[in-house]
């Protein structure tokens, strides 16, 4: 076992793990008045394969990260996931009355004439509140990320990320065809759903 995923390993089992329920209840607790507009609320610590295997990235020939349990921002990853588009900004506004944040971004495809993943990503720092008791600073991470998306963008980022892993290799120009295609659909499910949803509202 190498020094880092001995060090990683210790974080998991001893900070991050305890952290998770923590930060969990804390959420459900801040955002309790839009509880019914969200299908699910999860936290996890990143597991040590996914933090290993991240760590030993290489832009060119040198390694990604110098420091990779300093520099390795989602430790903590949150995931929301809303009923519908019109529910991810109030969704984020309440969330940002109680975590501050380091970094905000949405990511979408690069044209509208694209289709891929979508959602809002948001790096806030973590509070004190939920650290745990007797852990050392410099053992506990400086964030925590977390992502917001509709049913739809979740179950398409959650498929296309099963394809994009496999160990066949690259997916083939007709495959990537397809992953686009899927894409497109859900963003124009989500687009039906958000308009029906608007005109029952207001019927």
């Amino acid at each position: 076992m190498s020094d880092l995923e001995e060090a990683y390993l210790q974080r998991y089992e001893q900070v991050l793990s305890p952290m998770v329920e923590t930060l969990e209840q804390e959420l459900w607790e801040c955002l309790c008045e839009v509880a019914s507009r969200i299908d699910r609320l999860t936290v996890r610590p990143k597991s040590p394969d996914s933090f290993l295997l991240k760590a030993e990235k290489r832009q060119g020939e040198e390694p990604k990260y110098s420091d990779p349990m300093q520099e390795i921002r989602d430790q903590i990853g949150a995931r929301i996931v809303a009923l519908y588009v019109d529910d991810i900004e109030p969704i984020e506004k309440i969330v940002l009355t109680y975590f501050t944040p380091a970094e905000l971004q949405d990511l979408v495809p690069e044209s509208e004439s694209e289709f891929g993943y979508v959602g809002r990503h948001l790096l806030l720092i973590i509070p004190p509140d939920i650290e745990p008791e007797g852990a050392t600073q410099d053992s506990i991470p400086d964030f925590f990320e977390l992502q917001i998306k509709t049913l739809f963008q979740h179950a398409w980022a959650e498929a296309n990320h099963d394809l994009s892993y496999k160990p066949s290799g690259e997916l083939t120009f007709d495959q990537r065809r397809k992953v686009a295609f899927t894409a497109a659909q859900a963003w124009g499910a989500d687009m039906i759903f958000n308009e029906l949803q608007r005109d029952l509202r207001t019927s």
